[in-house]
């Protein structure tokens, strides 16, 4: 991503990049403008020097971030440029390019409050109240309409069909008021993983009926856990709808259990691995540093939202989402905690 990429400084949550050194590369204006000084003050400081109390800890979660490629959450960094006022924030450390970090830093009041990992990212949700707005009406259109339509069928199957649309138009409602009051994610309860999977394949064999094999590959021995099971629906569905807009042929569901599993600085005794796995033309290689950054898309039809909000919804349930692509062959891995992590020592 170069310093002036148009795309970053659109946005107005403050971004910066990393070479394999270590220094700072680029940033977009609000990291700069956050910070209190221009971008050519910003680049090529060392990250882990902006650090006012514990560079150390910059350097040791850029190296952990290396070694298992998952991103890394630090809360409450104080950062501090040394011809400006320190700052607060919380960052989220992600792999950028040849062993470079990308880093969103969000920013928090001295004194704590809400925690802010309960809000959408401040441009995404700047992104989406406008399209919320704009989609209240259609989709209420649309759920009169499944009603009147499931009065006049009477086969099985088609009634199956209507209550999946009336079903799903329920969920992006509650999605859209979510998204033009946001508010704490609700309550996590017992779920299934598989039925919430399930649930994305019906929807994929609606969009793209037999133009797409969709496979599965599940791990019947899996418990349940908590979670919120129509986010992790709008996650998932997302990343198989952008598998079948990449021309897959085919797109496999795979779930395996994994046994002291790192996700961020957290240890955990059992967590789910999901991998959605296709073999489409694969990630554009101008947009691999940045697919999950909101309104970057490799469609001019696309919104660019759909990763940002499944990288979301991996956070909200303390888990990490990375993928890997080449030309037939793309990986999206989903990793979420399935037991409380271990006290560290």
């Amino acid at each position: 991503m170069p310093a002036d990429a148009p795309d970053a400084n659109a946005l107005t949550t403050p971004l910066a990049w990393t070479g394999a050194n270590g220094a700072i590369a680029g940033c977009n204006q609000a990291f700069a403008r956050w910070l209190g000084v221009g971008v050519r003050r910003v680049v090529g400081r060392p990250l882990a020097s902006l650090d006012a109390e514990q560079p150390e800890r910059l350097r040791e979660a850029i190296a952990r971030l290396h070694a298992d490629s998952a991103p890394l959450r630090l809360r409450r960094v104080r950062l501090r440029h040394p011809e400006a006022d320190e700052h607060f924030a919380d960052l989220w450390l992600s792999p950028h390019g040849d062993d470079g970090v990308l880093v969103e830093a969000h920013p928090v009041d001295e004194f704590p409050g809400d925690d802010p990992a309960l809000l959408l990212p401040a441009a995404l949700a700047a992104s989406l109240k406008g399209l919320a707005h704009e989609l209240r009406n259609p989709l209420a259109g649309v759920k009169g309409a499944a009603q009147l339509l499931g009065r006049r069928v009477g086969d099985d199957a088609s009634r199956e069909l209507v209550g999946l649309i009336d079903g799903e138009v329920g969920r992006l409602t509650a999605l859209l008021d979510q998204l033009l009051s946001p508010a704490p994610p609700r309550a996590h309860s017992a779920l299934n993983i598989h039925a919430v999977l399930e649930r994305v394949l019906r929807l994929a064999e609606s969009d793209a009926g037999w133009a797409v094999k969709l496979l599965r590959d599940y791990d019947p021995s899996l418990p349940e856990f908590e979670g919120d099971a129509d986010r992790l629906t709008q996650a998932l569905w997302n990343l198989v709808r952008n598998a079948i807009e990449a021309g897959a042929g085919s797109i496999t569901l795979r779930t395996r259990a994994e046994h002291g599993l790192r996700i961020g600085d957290a240890l955990h005794p059992v967590a789910l691995r999901l991998e959605v796995v296709d073999d489409g033309h694969g990630v554009p290689e101008a947009l691999a540093e940045q697919i999950f950054l909101p309104l970057v898309s490799g469609r001019a039809e696309g919104s660019g939202l759909g990763l940002a909000l499944a990288q979301q919804v991996a956070r909200e349930h303390r888990g990490s989402l990375a993928w890997r692509s080449r030309p037939g062959h793309t990986v999206f891995t989903l990793l979420l905690p399935m037991v409380e992590p271990e006290d560290p020592e």
